[in-house]
């Protein structure tokens, strides 16, 4: 079967956001063109949060065109990252529902956007070689800092195609696959978290990821249905 992620590779030296450049050309290029560029200058995490993207990271989108638009599209992105991190002797997990994490710390946030059933972008931003600010330090991490030494940035954009490739396969064929493997790699099940669910606290344990990606808690004597929240964890 011919590669669907990478097809086209779109180079660029500074954009303000990757994802914001591949919604302007998704109609126009075919499936699995990506956009990646050296530095960012608007990068964006979820509900509009800023992304420190400096030179020696990966800003990459990249325009897909499932036969449906589907949320679960993020953990694609999630699981294609956990899979070169491991590559390169790193072990990551997930943070549901957007974030790898590796030694304790956050090293990669993964978005999506779509326009109706029209197209998604799947936008992964992965922390290199690149300097982490000084307040993020306690809460971010690199590759480089994990391993003790800069990483060949360009074997890790192949790799992370590749696994994004493989994955988004998965996902259109045999999507009860994919959310088996993001249940094995989501760390915080078993544990206490609090989730911010419409700007209401939510507090218990979480139980499972399902099928369709939400999260199952225990909340209160009560299982509850998370569909997408941001997860902070509360260690008991």
């Amino acid at each position: 079967m011919n590669r669907v992620v990478g097809i086209r590779i779109i180079s660029l030296e500074e954009v303000d956001s990757t994802n914001e450049y591949a919604k302007t050309i998704a109609p126009d290029v075919p499936e699995g063109t990506v956009v990646v560029a050296k530095r960012q200058t608007a990068g964006r995490g979820r509900k509009g949060r800023s992304w420190a993207s400096p030179e020696g990271g990966i800003w990459m989108s990249v325009v897909l065109k499932p036969p449906r638009i589907d949320p679960r599209l993020v953990f694609v992105g999630a699981l294609a990252v956990v899979d070169t991190l491991a590559d390169f002797g790193i072990s990551g997990w997930i943070k549901w529902p957007n974030d790898v994490w590796a030694g304790g710390r956050k090293i990669s946030g993964v978005l999506t956007e779509g326009r109706g059933d029209e197209y998604a972008i799947l936008g992964i931003g992965l922390n290199v070689n690149n300097p982490i600010p000084e307040e993020l330090r306690g809460n971010a991490v690199s590759m480089m800092e994990l391993i003790g030494s800069k990483v060949p940035l360009e074997k890790v954009i192949e790799r992370l195609l590749f696994h994004l490739d493989g994955w988004y396969r998965v996902f259109l064929e045999r999507p009860e696959l994919m959310m088996a493997k993001v249940r094995e790699k989501t760390f915080i099940i078993g544990m206490t978290v609090r989730i911010l669910e419409d700007n209401t606290a939510v507090t218990g344990r979480v139980l499972d990821v399902l099928d369709d990606g939400s999260l199952l808690m225990f909340v209160g004597g009560q299982l509850r249905r998370i569909l997408y929240g941001d997860v902070s964890l509360k260690f008991l």
